[in-house]
């Protein structure tokens, strides 16, 4: 088995930071140039100021990765843009894009816990371990990680697929939702379902995680069969839903995605199905 291409760390290393990479984060765009096509993460030596400030995400490919907010009002440097998270999705390679997601929320992590929230304090960085803490009433504060639930909901060789009426591409994904306080993963999945399509579901069974940078989330999958009812969108975030088979799929998530693995890992059960011998 190969070593993974990113081991994470949280203590910068004693090295100089100008090969490294630097991302720059403002809300959910990330600073990047794009040359011929192609994106390319910034070094410190392209930013130093930026590049002082920045704290340690780890090491990709052996290449020291670093994060850091770009300051409200500030302007992109020449050549440098901008870009929304989401536009990087089919552009940068799976743990490149990884990285970038972990940069964005401890970027966004470090500028909302500058100052305790319960005096006032200014916060320090807590070494080894990624934290800031109050150096006054000791107060910790740690990233948060919003839990959500995405599930496939299958009947024989169907798979019943919506269109949220926010997706920034007009494709046909699988259903998901944001965990409630008291809720278990189970609870979550049944009333996310009845809300957005209105049908009843049975046998949950987990399928796999995924971390997920534009909500700062962690994606729990989740297969479940059909147990009832008729599809009624709610009309709000949902747009459109309906069954499909293998062969009159619409278009759907991009290979990345848990959504598009909880897919294809259907596809391939009814293919071995209706395969004979």
């Amino acid at each position: 088995m190969s070593p993974p291409r990113f081991l994470p760390g949280h203590d910068a290393p004693e090295r100089p930071r100008d090969s490294a990479l630097l991302f720059v984060a403002r809300g959910l765009e990330l600073l990047v140039a794009e040359r011929e096509g192609a994106i390319h993460v910034p070094t410190g030596a392209e930013l130093p100021a930026l590049a002082a400030e920045a704290l340690f995400l780890g090491t990709l490919d052996g290449v020291d990765c670093y994060a850091v907010a770009l300051p409200q009002g500030t302007e992109p440097p020449a050549g440098l843009k901008l870009v929304s998270a989401r536009g990087l999705f089919l552009r940068l390679d799976d743990a490149l894009l990884g990285v970038a997601g972990r940069a964005l929320a401890v970027a966004e992590w470090d500028i909302l816990h500058r100052f305790c929230g319960r005096c006032g304090q200014l916060t320090v960085l807590v070494p080894g371990e990624r934290a800031r803490r109050c150096p006054a009433c000791r107060t910790p504060f740690y990233p948060r990680i919003a839990p959500a639930v995405i599930v496939l909901i299958t009947r024989g060789d169907s798979m019943l697929l919506a269109r949220n009426a926010n997706f920034p591409e007009p494709f046909f994904s699988t259903l998901a939702g944001f965990v409630d306080i008291g809720e278990s993963l189970e609870d979550t999945v049944l009333r996310e379902v009845k809300e957005e399509v209105g049908v009843d579901v049975k046998n949950l069974r987990y399928f796999g995680s995924q971390p997920w940078p534009f909500g700062r989330s962690l994606m729990l999958g989740f297969t479940a069969e059909y147990a009832g009812g008729d599809i009624h969108v709610d009309g709000q975030e949902i747009a459109e839903a309906a069954w499909f088979t293998p062969d009159n799929l619409p278009r759907i998530p991009p290979r990345l995605s848990i959504a598009r693995q909880l897919i294809d890992a259907f596809l391939a059960q009814v293919k071995a199905r209706n395969t004979p011998g």
